[in-house]
């Protein structure tokens, strides 16, 4: 029995994604470029990446069939961390791009992550089990996971599968840390003499997987627009209703992309943007400041309502907290057995707090009890698990603790009463946008020509994404030239480094130079749900953060 598809589901099904020209040429040829290296780093990381250390860029040109001799291709492709929307798009570009090689070719998607790559996992992807995926959201058509190819016994289990399968290639479609573990594949199954070439496509919502060749990740788009939607809804309700501040907590621990051009999409009346706060030294007491003073401009004007926006990753980035964590972190590794040990919550804080210096005493003492908790325990991995900090509760908390401070020695009302959101996985399934679709099944497409070129240790690119898609520009980039040295565990690592919010770039100056205006006044822009037919400029447009990276 074939499951029940929704009308929209259905239209959407017969959308044929665009494709640069170069793409619908008959045939492609591989452009390479002069030798690379990264911009910190490179003697550490050519040691760790001899075989593959030094590629050029590589684009993808129109090309001459003449003297080329076709032949069918094995390829895997294994979907690596968390969802994004325009993954089955991916897969259905790689699948088609292989078959216009050639018509034997095949295509084996790994199950359920790295994992599946790991224990030689898949199955064989058809043009018939692909067709109900095209255009769809989600990754559900082999599922994802989060295991890391690195160690030594999986680097060796993974080239024993592919020399089993006889596989040509492996596109993993991942993040910045998916696209390192593939670089680390791509060298190993090199320097082993394995024919499997590995190469990685760029995937995050959160937007910090990009540089100067990849001009944004995929999942971007459609996730932001999903957001906007909601937070203009919210907007809305809020000048019906008059009488709630809306605090929404949205995707994004390391950056905030998201904050910001979901900030540029719907004008809300305060963004924080952790990269702002973590430059300009505020504390959590000064961006505590910041909220009550927005909160009460706007009662002195007699809006008690508000959107206040702000990154789930926020309370890394200020001083005083960043300072404590690591502190407490310090703590818990030598006393968490004890810690644990004690009774009760009090007891638990009067230790902690015995132990910690005053100024981080101070603040981990004002923090409201649940945090207080949360950062007392250790995930798995012997970290404390920010991500369940909801960010949003604590600023209002705070918030509201100032603001009757102040309504008591004012004698004033400014009637605060905060509403808390979380907007998280409400974005990372959607259907992809026509920009997401078109821009996934063109990386994808990429992707196979790379493996026919034998090109590996490559994350594909699609570049002038602002022109119509006719007109993009595909490519590739080494991955060794995007990485850099972190300290990961307690050592140097090699990984691509996460792109932050360009403090100088266009996009923040935009909100900046808005920001007073959007404060005071209901600003508000309703972008509404996306978009899949009509004109160009409702349903083909990217996001305002690329628009304006590209003035």
């Amino acid at each position: 029995m074939s499951a029940k598809v929704s009308a929209l589901q259905a239209a959407r099904a017969s959308y044929s994604p665009k494709l640069p020209h170069v793409l619908l040429a008959v045939d492609q040829t591989i452009e390479l470029g002069a030798p690379t290296a990264p911009p910190t780093h490179a003697e550490d990381i050519a040691k760790r990446f001899p075989e593959t250390f030094g590629q050029p860029v590589a684009t993808v040109r129109a090309g001459d069939l003449a003297g080329r001799q076709a032949r069918p291709l094995k390829v895997g492709v294994v979907l690596s961390g968390g969802q994004a929307p325009g993954g089955h798009n991916v897969i259905a570009g790689l699948f088609d791009a292989l078959k216009a090689v050639h018509p034997d070719s095949q295509l084996f998607g790994f199950l359920k992550g790295p994992g599946g790559v790991i224990k030689g996992k898949y199955t064989e992807l058809t043009a018939e089990s692909i067709l109900p995926f095209r255009n769809t959201g989600g990754f559900s058509m082999i599922m994802s996971g989060r295991d890391k190819i690195e160690k030594p016994d999986d680097l060796e289990a993974c080239r024993k599968n592919f020399e089993a399968m006889g596989l040509d290639g492996l596109a993993v479609v991942g993040g910045d840390d998916s696209n390192t573990n593939a670089a680390v594949l791509a060298e190993y199954l090199k320097a082993k003499g394995c024919k499997t070439v590995v190469v990685g496509v760029p995937k995050t919502i959160d937007g910090d997987m990009k540089n100067e060749q990849i001009e944004t990740s995929f999942g971007f788009d459609t996730a932001c627009k999903v957001y906007s939607e909601l937070i203009g809804n919210i907007a809305r309700d809020a000048t019906s209703a008059v009488k709630y501040w809306h605090f929404i907590r949205l995707m994004g621990r390391a950056a905030s992309h998201v904050t910001l051009e979901c900030a540029l999409q719907t004008q809300p009346n305060l963004a924080l943007i952790s990269e702002q706060v973590e430059a300009d030294g505020k504390t959590l007491s000064d961006v505590v400041d910041m909220i009550v003073e927005a909160v009460v401009a706007r009662a002195n004007a007699g809006r008690h309502y508000g959107i206040l926006l702000l990154p789930e990753g926020i309370i890394e980035f200020m001083p005083d907290l960043k300072k404590l964590i690591r502190e407490l972190q310090d703590i818990l590794h030598s006393n968490e057995k004890y810690v644990n040990g004690l009774p009760n919550h009090g007891e638990r804080v009067q230790y902690v707090m015995g132990q910690l210096p005053a100024d981080s005493a101070k603040v981990y003492g004002g923090l409201p009890e649940g945090v207080q908790a949360v950062l007392l325990t250790c995930d798995s991995h012997g970290n404390i698990p920010l991500s369940q900090v909801e960010t949003e509760r604590l600023l209002m908390d705070l918030a509201g603790d100032k603001i009757r401070l102040l309504e008591e020695q004012r004698g004033a009302k400014y009637k605060f009463a905060p509403l808390g959101h979380f907007l998280g996985y409400e974005g990372r399934c959607a259907a992809p946008t026509n920009f997401d679709a078109d821009y996934c099944y063109s990386l994808g497409y990429t992707a196979a020509l790379f493996v026919r070129d034998g090109l590996t240790g490559y994350t594909v690119h699609v570049r002038n994404l602002m022109a119509p898609a006719a007109e993009w520009q595909p490519g590739g980039t080494p991955v060794t030239m995007m990485l850099n040295m972190e300290q990961r565990k307690g050592k140097p690592t090699p990984v691509i480094k996460k792109t932050l919010v360009d403090l100088a770039g266009k996009p923040l100056a935009q909100y900046l130079a808005n920001a007073a205006e959007w404060s005071i006044n209901d600003c508000f822009v309703q972008p509404g749900p996306i978009q899949y037919f009509g004109p160009s400029e409702v349903c083909d447009q990217p996001t305002e953060t690329l628009r304006l990276e590209s003035t």
